[in-house]
């Protein structure tokens, strides 16, 4: 038996007998024919007729189809069925035109009258809930786990008791839905919550107002009415215009960038930087290399300076403060450890003072005052002299004592003498007298050149600056030092120098 090329012919049945329109292929000589079923056929299908050489209708049974009696639209017997060629691929075109056939132009492919019929019966008849699917599952296989974070700020200063907020925005890729959560800082007195808005789909132009019962919906169903007859039919049809649908945009992920204001339900959102997976997916989806954050710290608030009434003049001047400070007034606490600045509470500095006045009796008097670095307190004790009228003690008892040519009624507190302005030579208003310290005792002489970077008048570097820069006496200076030692030691004796 010869075989011809090994190429397929596409065939259709015609619907002389009601079947099924199919794709059958033809070898050359010997044809096997395929059937090639469609979806929900209820007659299993595969090879129609096997490979085989094939006899012609009667009366010329005794012949056998060859490839020259095959061509486009044109009808073929095989067996008793009847078979339309409506077309062909393009190999067995140019085989056909090479050995010399004609091809016929290409017709259509015969309508089956079953499906037709069936067709018709399908389009009539709908479900009494009509349904109408949305894909979300691919979405949500490629994006399930995948959430973009952004870190906003909400100013709402503007209102009472307002203030600024710091919030993380969660975008979830598999959904389109946002979740917010507020950050709080320690005592910042405001409840902690878990979220600032749960996780859902925002609407860009919120908040939209109120719906009726059905005006949000996917699907907008319609009711049919069969009419009045007897056999009245009644269904539902879904509408596909959708008119009265309520559109609503959402936010999606190509609406979020940092610098970018969303609104949240009314509310004013920030977005002012966002975490490294965002800074990837921007890069890959929308190739966006700009990545400037915005500071999302609030601005420090502004420092009011807190304003208290004057002093009254009643007790001291901090325990009047204290009584501005609360509601229940509570006394000055003092910290011994802490106010002594020189970290020894026994330090106590001892000078001795003339008292500067025009009363005869009080000229020659001698006064020792007292300075307690522990909290910066001053007394001052008159000895006694036999024969000199006066009976000495306490000429003051221990207090902290006031720089003179202050307000004494004001809202500040008074600056009160320290111990870098105490030194041999210089004059001090001890409330109102004026003492003339001349001498220190040892104790004190040295604890002030250990610490001369406060006392500045012991410090003897000072001292060799300022007399250098005495040029113009630096001769007399000179002369003095050198009739003041006689036996060129070098030295002069401490009375001798004062």
């Amino acid at each position: 038996m010869a075989h011809g090329p090994s190429r397929s012919v596409a065939c259709g049945i015609f619907p002389d007998r009601g079947t099924k329109p199919c794709p059958l292929h033809q070898q050359a000589d010997s044809q096997p024919l395929r059937h090639q079923g469609s979806p929900n056929y209820h007659i299993l299908y595969g090879i129609f007729i096997r490979r085989h050489r094939i006899s012609l209708p009667p009366p010329d049974e005794d012949q056998f189809y060859t490839v020259h009696r095959f061509n486009i639209n044109i009808d073929i017997v095989f067996y008793g069925w009847t078979f339309k060629i409506y077309d062909c691929d393009t190999f067995t075109k140019n085989f056909l035109k090479k050995i010399g056939v004609k091809l016929n132009p290409p017709g259509q492919w015969p309508e089956d009258p079953n499906l037709k019929t069936r067709r018709e019966k399908l389009d009539c008849m709908e479900p009494l809930r009509p349904y109408q699917s949305f894909d979300a599952l691919k979405q949500f296989l490629e994006y399930d786990r995948k959430v973009l974070r952004f870190f906003c700020l909400w100013d709402d200063s503007g209102s009472v008791f307002g203030d600024h907020t710091e919030l993380i925005l969660h975008y979830f890729l598999s959904d389109d839905t946002i979740e917010i959560k507020g950050v709080l800082p320690h005592n910042s007195g405001r409840d902690a919550t878990s979220l600032f808005l749960q996780r859902r789909k925002v609407p860009k132009h919120g908040p939209p107002g109120v719906y009726q019962p059905g005006q949000i919906t996917d699907r907008t169903v319609l009711n049919v009415d069969g009419g009045l007859s007897e056999n009245r039919v009644y269904g539902c049809l879904l509408d596909k215009y959708k008119l009265g649908k309520v559109d609503q945009e959402f936010y999606k992920d190509s609406d979020l960038s940092i610098g970018t204001a969303i609104n949240v339900w009314g509310r004013k959102v920030l977005l002012c930087d966002c975490d490294e997976f965002m800074k990837t997916y921007c890069k890959t989806k929308y190739g966006i290399e700009n990545f400037t954050s915005i500071s999302c710290k609030a601005p420090p608030p502004p420092n009011i300076e807190r304003k208290f009434p004057r002093y009254t003049g009643f007790g001291s001047e901090e325990d009047s403060l204290c009584s501005c400070r609360g509601l229940v007034p509570t006394p000055q606490q003092r910290n011994v450890m802490e106010n002594d600045s020189y970290s020894n509470i026994s330090n106590t500095l001892r000078f001795f003072a003339k008292l500067i006045t025009h009363k005869c009796a009080d000229v020659e008097g001698t006064f020792a005052i007292s300075y307690f670095l522990s909290d910066d307190t001053i007394s001052v004790f008159e000895p006694m002299e036999r024969n000199s009228g006066n009976t000495g003690g306490m000429f003051l008892k221990r207090i902290r004592v006031k720089k003179p040519g202050q307000e004494v009624f004001k809202s500040k507190l008074s600056e009160y003498i320290k111990a870098e302005e105490l030194y041999v030579g210089v004059k001090v208003n001890v409330n109102g007298y004026l003492f003339l310290l001349v001498s220190a005792d040892v104790y004190t002489l040295n604890y002030m050149e250990r610490n001369s970077d406060k006392f500045l008048m012991s410090n003897i570097e000072l001292a060799l600056q300022k007399i250098k820069q005495e040029e113009s006496q630096s001769r007399d200076l000179k002369q003095v030092f050198t009739a003041a030692d006689c036996m060129h030691t070098k030295m002069v004796a401490y009375n001798t120098f004062r």
